[in-house]
This record gives C-alpha cells, sequence and structure tokens, in this order.
C-alpha cells in the first residue's frame, strides 16, 4: 500500500485534474493504488480526505510563508505579503487549480477553504490597507474588488504553457519565479496606490 503521502500527493492530482464532483470515490481508489473501501475506512468520507488533502498541500506551506518585518512601510509590507503568497502558489500549482474549480461553488468546501485559508491571508493584508486607506494613501477598495485583483495575478506563476509563448525562459529558477512574485506584487500594489481612482466608501 502508498504511503500517507503519497496517497495525499495523488488525492491532489485527482480532485486538481477532475474536481471533486467528478472524481469519484471508485476513481479515487483506482488512483490510489488502494482498495474502493480505503477512503471511507482510513478519512471517514471523501469530503473528509478532500479536507486532508488541502491541509497536506497548504497547511505547512502558508506555515512556512516567509514573515513579513512589521516595521516596514505599509505599503512595503503588503507588497511582500502579496509576492510572498505568489510565491508559495508557484510552489503549489495543483493546489491553484482545485482552488478555481471550487471558487465557483457555493458549498461546504468553499466555506472550508474560506475559514481555514483565504480569510487568514486577506486579514494580514487588509489591516495594512485599513491603514493606508485611513492615511488617504489608498482609495477606498471594497474586499471583494481587492480580492480579485490579487488572486489573478496567480496565474502568471503557475501558467507555464503561456508564460513560456510569452518568453519566460523555461525551465524558470527559483530566482525568476521569486522576480516574477515580486514584478507582480509591484504591479497589483501600485495600482491599489494610485489615489486618483475613484473609491467607493
Amino acid at each position: 500500500m502508498p504511503g500517507e503521502e503519497s496517497i495525499l500527493q495523488r488525492g491532489l492530482e485527482a480532485f486538481a485534474e477532475l474536481g471533486y464532483d467528478h472524481a469519484s470515490a471508485r476513481e479515487l481508489a483506482r488512483r490510489l493504488g488502494v482498495s474502493h473501501n480505503f477512503i471511507n475506512d482510513r478519512f471517514g468520507s471523501k469530503a473528509a480526505f478532500w479536507r486532508a488533502v488541502v491541509e497536506f498541500a497548504l497547511g505547512a506551506r502558508l506555515a512556512g510563508m516567509p514573515q513579513v518585518d512589521p516595521s516596514l512601510d505599509d505599503a512595503e509590507r503588503l507588497r511582500q505579503i502579496i509576492s510572498n503568497f505568489y510565491r508559495t502558489a508557484a510552489d503549489a500549482p495543483l493546489i491553484g487549480r482545485l482552488f478555481v474549480d471550487e471558487l465557483n461553488r457555493d458549498t461546504e468546501r468553499l466555506d472550508y477553504l474560506y475559514a481555514h485559508y483565504i480569510g487568514p491571508v486577506l486579514q494580514t493584508m487588509t489591516d495594512c490597507i485599513d491603514r493606508l486607506i485611513a492615511s488617504g494613501r489608498m482609495a477606498p477598495v471594497p474586499v471583494d474588488v481587492f480580492f480579485f485583483a490579487i488572486i489573478p495575478p496567480v496565474s502568471g506563476m503557475v501558467d507555464v504553457p503561456l508564460a513560456r509563448r510569452l518568453g519566460r525562459p523555461v525551465p524558470s529558477s527559483p530566482q525568476q519565479l521569486t522576480a516574477t512574485a515580486d514584478a507582480l506584487a509591484a504591479l497589483v500594489v501600485n495600482g491599489m496606490l494610485a489615489t486618483g481612482a475613484e473609491g467607493r466608501h
């Protein structure tokens, strides 16, 4: 029988490729190389297995994100937080695919992602944003607009075939991915710091 890490990695690959609904218990068992009742026996349900896969793929990565120096200017802190987030996404392209599928579905899985991952990451950013808005350096931005300004550039870290067509070297070095993450974060934050844009209260 495959080891725990191998099972969770194969589960991530299956959910990323097929989506939750199309990853049947039978198909999961086939891809994991286990008996058809293994997931229920080991994890209790397919939903619990999905949560274990997400924690395996994201938990350690988010916990390992570099800490940002709290003494930095809020704009620079925000750039670093977002850049760290992009670098984390580059390390986990499969979880990016899983997220894209789940963000469009109103499910308990989305509630789980929001409570455990999206909400906490957003909170680290919104504290900086609130102070930037209060100081007049940033126009007020609704949270949903802010979120969707930050998330789409993640594709610039994980969509390698398109990036290659646009001129990115292959293979990408860690230094090059860091530079890409920093450049994307700077574009996002500098855009939000353009206080001449109309904001909404």
